[in-house]
């Protein structure tokens, strides 16, 4: 894709139709994740809907979720295209004291159509999922380890999410997950000029936007406050720092913004295991908000040996996955999936530059 303002046009063109909520829109998030990714859309066998037993679902165990049309769809297509994900959306089981089932999702829309941090009933995520969501999602779950799972602390687990219940989806560290190095995270026509120029053009049409997504943000990593975006890279100037050696400065997951602690929704899913002991012995070095979806996908935490799958997991695909898919008509596939274990200041430095998107060792 080439560079430069045409470059830039003509990506805008490919990716309008990414967001329409039409079979058009399907389409050509298929084929632009096929182009730009070299991703593979394989049909399965029906039915698209497994007939699961949720007896069979713990604490921590993973989902993630590729939605592949509407608002969602195209959001999702571009995060995957520029982190190297073949997911764009997650949620964790948890189970309570009483046994029952539950599902915490960072990104779930609440009746004022806000998006939030929400704590589910599996009947009610699950019959969403299946009959209500028009993004035509699909779905896979990835069960822990049973060693992991024997670690996973439910208590610290539940505190954590109670305490984020409510509270709205990290846009203030999504973008941030993404940008780890100066020029290696921007696929073409995309530079750190361009992110800069959308920043600012966002930032006077869609102010509180712009202080959700970056403006926030750039303050925490200048030790600043309220400082909008210009001002911002005059600051930045200031100090010898330019601005896309800024954007690049790793998120702390201490850091509280003025609507609270922000989580994105592989964030919330990765603080949990955080806060269960999943992390231990190197939970003091590990900023979770650095993870984008393939970093926590690709770690060594799931389920790896298939006899201990459920029986219902993919029982009527003749390819077995590692994992259990539980919707789609697609077959989902997570590239480097549970095979990486977890070392101090993982994904700090990371580059993600496609069609490969291949990790420097110790990033």
């Amino acid at each position: 894709m080439p560079s430069g303002t045409i470059g830039t046009l003509r990506a805008l063109w490919d990716v309008f139709p990414l967001f329409t909520n039409t079979a058009w829109g399907e389409n050509a998030n298929l084929a632009f994740l096929e182009k730009h990714m070299g991703a593979t859309f394989e049909e399965r066998p029906k039915p698209w809907v497994s007939e699961l037993n949720p007896d069979d679902i713990q604490s921590g165990d993973f989902l993630v979720l590729s939605k592949i049309r509407g608002r969602w769809g195209g959001f999702e297509t571009l995060e995957k295209w520029v982190t190297g994900a073949y997911a764009g959306h997650t949620a964790v089981c948890l189970r309570d004291s009483d046994g029952k089932l539950w599902v915490g999702e960072s990104g779930n829309e609440n009746e004022q159509g806000e998006d939030v941090i929400a704590i589910l009933p599996w009947e009610e995520w699950w019959e969403f999922e299946v009959t209500k969501d028009d993004s035509n999602p699909q779905i896979a779950l990835l069960p822990l380890h049973p060693d992991l799972r024997a670690k996973f602390n439910e208590t610290a687990a539940w505190i954590y999410a109670k305490s984020m219940e409510g509270k709205p989806y990290g846009y203030h560290n999504m973008i941030f997950s993404w940008i780890d190095t100066i020029s290696d995270n921007y696929p073409p026509p995309l530079d750190a000029h361009v992110v800069a120029s959308v920043m600012t053009v966002w930032s006077k049409l869609q102010p509180e936007y712009a202080a959700n997504m970056w403006k926030e943000a750039l303050n925490k990593r200048l030790g600043t406050k309220g400082l909008d975006l210009s001002e911002i890279i005059v600051e930045s100037e200031k100090r010898g720092i330019t601005f896309d050696k800024l954007l690049s400065v790793p998120e702390n997951d201490s850091w509280v913004y003025e609507d609270g602690q922000s989580a994105s929704c592989v964030a919330f899913v990765l603080m949990m295991y955080k806060e269960a002991g999943l992390f231990d012995p190197i939970t003091s070095s590990i900023e979770v908000t650095e993870f984008t979806i393939k970093d926590a996908y690709i770690l060594n935490f799931f389920e790896d040996n298939s006899t201990r799958l459920p029986e219902w997991c993919n029982k009527d695909d003749d390819v077995k996955l590692p994992f259990c898919q539980i919707k789609g008509k697609y077959r989902m596939e997570l590239p480097g999936y549970n095979t990486m274990k977890p070392y101090a200041h993982m994904n700090e430095r990371c580059p993600s530059l496609p069609p490969d998107y291949n990790r420097t060792k110790g990033c």
